[in-house]
């Protein structure tokens, strides 16, 4: 058998050489015998070698022409979860923000050519550690619509034929923004929006959430004193003053506010752990005026100040500089809605229920993650542990002898702060055309790139004054 074996090996060696010997002769014969192709992904050309097909469409080599597609003008609506971020805005000292992940995501997708060209503005800047449900932009995006329609930018080298070709499905572009944004961050929906609409200077209203525990906090005197915010008020010993920005005007106006059960159900319980909602609807915000804002009612529900020591800050003839208190802290602050009118948002079922699962995954981690502490907290309690009244949401260390808000130290005034920054060079000041002084972004201001703003009076700062709005405040 072995012999047999052998033998047959032999012939088929005898057989590969002649066939081998047969190939170069006919390939020496003729210049017009091909090599086989090696790689079915690859072309092959007449002299044999092989070119690959993406390298020839132009993949990675040749550049996305973006002149050859249209642009259309929309509106995004995103959630996304802030407590591992250093806030929405890009920084100049980190990138680790929201919305530098949302442009890496937009430059992937090739949905924008850069940030410059893209048309960019954002509803509001919410700060380090704080969340949104809502948060809305309006950008620029390639579109498939060649035909036109609401907010389509055309291609200027696209041909009469081309623009009468018929209506297609736009891009996919919450599918397409989510499959490469990170799991903390969502697109909802999209809505086409016209040309000038902006998500900074068209919203009609923005609302905030912060959530607390009951604890020993004494909410309905918490619930009559948010009632006071309401209405148009000058808050600017409830905000951190960016006078540096050209922030010189702080009226908002403030459209409800109010403290109530995160569950309805809970209304008549007194569990100390019960979770509560402080809800507030305005116009706009001053930067960290919602944190300042709850940071007085944590004081109220503690008893510690009075219900009317917010009408007292609010009075700015009487109390025109603001004492010195701490903040809130950021992590229970959601940017809940923000309020457009004549926008039709585009919603796809599919990317609804994969943001849906994604936040029932991280609620169960943290559910369960509370009820882990929950237990052990009982297990104290059972065995002689006291709980303590400390209110665990205001920033810094609790002062042992508590000292009224009004009888603290007080920060500097507006006026004081506006030297300051005329001296720098980041405010200049003009003579008015009635005599009176007036104020304005200097050369050297931060913004000083942006629009602008125009010059405001000192004595009544004008209503119009551009403000970004970093609420997070």
């Amino acid at each position: 058998m072995s012999y047999d074996l052998t033998q047959r090996v032999k012939h088929l060696e005898e057989e590969v050489v002649r066939l081998k010997a047969q190939l170069g002769v006919k390939s020496g014969a003729g210049d017009d015998v091909v090599k086989p192709c090696p790689n079915k992904k690859t072309d092959c050309k007449p002299d044999g070698s092989t070119s690959s097909k993406r390298g020839k469409k132009g993949g990675k080599d040749r550049p996305f022409d973006f002149s050859a597609h249209p642009r259309r003008h929309v509106a995004l609506r995103l959630a996304y979860l802030g407590w591992a971020y250093q806030g929405f805005a890009v920084q100049e000292n980190t990138d680790n923000t929201v919305e530098a992940r949302l442009f890496e995501a937009l430059l992937k997708t090739r949905l924008i050519q850069d940030r410059q060209s893209s048309n960019y503005h954002r509803c509001g800047r919410t700060d380090k550690g704080v969340s949104a449900f809502s948060q809305v932009v309006t950008i620029d995006l390639r579109s498939t619509q060649f035909c036109g329609g609401l907010g389509v930018t055309l291609p200027t080298t696209v041909d009469a034929s081309t623009k009468t070709k018929a209506v297609g499905s736009e891009l996919p572009y919450v599918k397409m923004l989510n499959r490469v944004l990170p799991q903390d961050i969502r697109i909802l929906d999209w809505a086409p929006a016209a040309e000038g609409f902006s998500a900074r200077f068209d919203c009609q209203s923005r609302t905030y959430r912060y959530y607390f525990p009951r604890g020993s906090l004494e909410v309905v005197l918490m619930a009559e004193a948010a009632k006071r915010y309401e209405g148009t008020h000058d808050f600017r010993n409830l905000c951190k003053m960016d006078v540096g920005n050209g922030v010189l005007q702080f009226q908002r106006t403030i459209l409800s506010a109010s403290v109530k059960p995160a569950q309805p159900q809970h209304t008549s319980s007194t569990d100390p752990y019960d979770l509560f909602i402080f809800e507030i609807k305005g116009l706009a915000f001053l930067y960290h005026q919602v944190r300042c804002m709850m940071a007085l009612l944590l004081l109220v529900g503690q008893k510690l100040e009075a219900p009317e020591v917010i009408n007292q800050l609010l009075d700015v003839e009487t109390n025109p500089r603001k004492p010195q208190y701490s903040m809130a802290v950021d992590y229970p602050l959601v940017l809940y809605d923000c309020h457009f009118e004549g926008l039709t948002w585009q919603r796809e079922t599919e990317e609804l229920n994969h943001a849906l699962a994604a936040l029932q995954q991280h609620w169960t981690q943290s559910a369960v993650k509370t009820h882990v502490l929950y237990g052990m907290i009982q297990g104290l309690e059972a065995i002689g542990g006291v709980s303590s009244n400390h209110c665990w949401l205001m920033e810094g260390t609790r002062q042992r002898n508590y000292r009224p808000l009004l009888e603290r130290p007080c920060c500097e005034s507006l006026e004081s702060r506006i030297e300051h920054f005329v001296k720098r060079g980041r405010l200049e000041r003009e003579e008015g055309e009635n005599g009176g002084e007036m104020v304005h972004r200097g050369k050297r201001s931060k913004h000083s790139h942006n629009s602008q703003s125009p010059p405001v009076a000192l004595e009544v700062p004008s209503l119009n004054q551009s403000v970004d709005h970093k609420v997070e405040h």
